[in-house]
C-alpha cells in the first residue's frame, strides 16, 4: 500500500512540474505500425434439393434453414467481404429440387443474414425455370442489393445493368476488388438477350478484366463455374483456362460445379512484364446440399488475405483453406449442418448416427489425399 502512495505522490508532482513549464506530453504511438489486412471468403455451391425443402418446411408455411450454416456462421461473418455460389433460382412455388431447382422464397435472405455479401449466379441452373424464372431470381436480388444486404454478379436483368455488374468492383478496406463470375453453359436456354447469362467467352471475359484494370481494380477475382464432375482433379480444359485468365491479369481463380473439392496450384505468368504467381482453387465443392454421393458432402471455405504494408504496397497471401462436412438430418442434428471438419474431429460422441462421423473421416482424408489440400 505504502509503494502504492509513493507512487501517486510521484506522478502528482512530476505532473505538477510539467504543467509549470507549460511542456505537453505527445500520445504513446506504437514503435511498428502493423499491416492491416482485408479477408476475402468464398464458399461453394449453397443448394437447395427436394429433400432439402420437405425436411425445412414448417406447419405454418414456413421454413426453418437455421441449422445450415450455423456452425461456419462466425468465419463468415468475421470475413471483410464473404461470396457464395448460389446454385438455384428463386422462381416461386411450387418450390422444387434437382433437376429443376426453385428454392423457397427466404432462403436467399438466410444467407445473407449469415454474412454473405455477394451472391455468385452464373451456373448451368440459373435457367431452370426459364425467363420468368430467372427475371424473378435477379429481381429478388437486386431488391436486396437496393436495401444494401448484399450485391450479386454472374447475370444481368439489362445492358445498364451489365455494365455495372460484369465486372462487378466492391470495396474492402479502401481494396477495390473485381469479381468476374461465368458459367460453361446452362441446363436450359432462352431466346432473349437478356436477362443475360455470362458464360465462358473470352472476348467478353477479357473485355471485363479490361474494364476492371480501367476502373482502378486493385485485384481482380475470376470466379468460374467449370469443370467435370465429381472428378477430384481438374481437367485439361480447366487448367488451359485458369492459364489464360492469369496472363490477361486475373490475381486469383476460384472455381465451383463439380460438387467435389477438385486440387489446386499455382500459375505463374509475365503480366505487364512483371511475373506473377496465382492461385487457382479448381472446385470448393458443396456448402450444404442434399447430397451423399462419395466425397459430395465434403466442401470447402477459401480465405484470400490481402495485406497492405507501412508503404502502402499491398499483396495476396496464400489461400487459407477450410474443408467442410454438410451432415443431413438424423446424423448431427435433425436438419442439415454444414460444419469445419477439424473442429469436430475426435467428437464422434456428439453424432446421432456415428456412421456419419466414420464416413466424414473416411472422405476426408480420401479427398485430402487426392487433392493434397492442407486443411488450415
Amino acid at each position: 500500500m505504502r509503494r502504492l502512495l509513493t507512487f501517486a505522490i510521484i506522478l502528482l508532482v512530476s505532473a505538477s512540474c510539467w504543467a509549470q513549464f507549460n511542456v505537453s506530453i505527445p500520445p504513446a504511438r506504437p514503435l511498428r505500425q502493423l499491416p492491416d489486412t482485408a479477408t476475402v471468403l468464398v464458399m461453394g455451391d449453397v443448394m437447395m434439393h427436394r429433400d432439402q425443402i420437405s425436411n425445412s418446411s414448417r406447419a405454418d408455411g414456413s421454413y426453418d434453414f437455421s441449422t445450415y450454416l450455423e456452425h461456419i456462421k462466425d468465419q463468415v461473418m468475421a470475413s471483410d467481404l464473404a461470396v457464395a455460389n448460389m446454385e438455384f433460382t428463386l422462381a416461386g412455388q411450387p418450390y422444387s429440387g434437382y433437376p429443376c431447382f426453385s428454392a423457397p422464397d427466404g432462403y436467399e435472405d438466410y444467407v445473407a443474414s449469415c454474412g454473405v455479401d455477394l451472391f455468385l449466379t452464373a451456373n448451368n441452373h440459373i435457367l431452370d425455370k426459364g425467363k420468368l424464372g430467372i427475371e424473378r431470381t435477379l429481381g429478388r436480388y437486386s431488391q436486396m442489393e437496393e436495401e444494401g444486404l448484399v450485391k450479386h454478379t454472374g447475370c444481368s436483368e439489362s445492358a445498364e445493368d451489365d455494365l455495372r455488374r460484369f465486372p462487378l468492383i466492391m470495396a474492402v478496406k479502401g481494396i477495390r476488388i473485381a469479381f468476374i463470375n461465368f458459367t460453361y453453359g446452362t441446363n436450359l436456354k432462352i431466346d432473349s438477350e437478356f436477362p443475360k447469362v455470362h458464360r465462358t467467352d473470352k472476348t467478353e471475359i477479357g473485355e471485363a478484366i479490361d474494364r476492371a484494370k480501367a476502373m482502378g481494380a486493385d485485384f481482380i477475382i475470376a470466379l468460374p463455374h467449370w469443370g467435370t464432375e465429381y472428378m477430384l482433379s481438374h481437367s485439361a480444359s480447366q487448367e488451359k483456362l485458369a492459364d489464360w485468365l492469369v496472363e490477361q491479369g486475373c490475381d486469383a481463380v476460384i472455381g465451383a460445379h463439380p460438387h467435389v473439392v477438385q486440387d489446386t496450384e499455382r500459375v505463374a505468368a509475365l503480366v505487364d512484364g512483371r511475373l506473377k504467381s496465382v492461385p487457382v482453387v479448381y472446385s470448393l465443392g458443396n456448402i450444404v446440399s442434399n447430397m451423399s454421393a462419395p466425397n459430395t458432402q465434403v466442401g470447402m471455405i477459401a480465405k484470400l488475405r490481402i495485406v497492405t504494408g507501412e508503404d502502402g504496397a499491398r499483396r495476396l497471401l496464400r489461400p487459407e483453406l477450410v474443408m467442410t462436412w454438410c451432415t443431413r438430418p438424423g446424423t448431427l442434428t435433425d436438419s442439415y449442418a454444414t460444419i469445419p471438419v477439424k473442429e469436430f474431429l475426435g467428437k464422434r460422441d456428439l453424432w446421432k448416427d456415428k456412421s456419419d462421423y466414420d464416413n466424414m473421416v473416411r472422405s476426408y482424408e480420401r479427398v485430402k489425399a487426392a487433392t493434397r489440400i492442407e486443411d488450415n
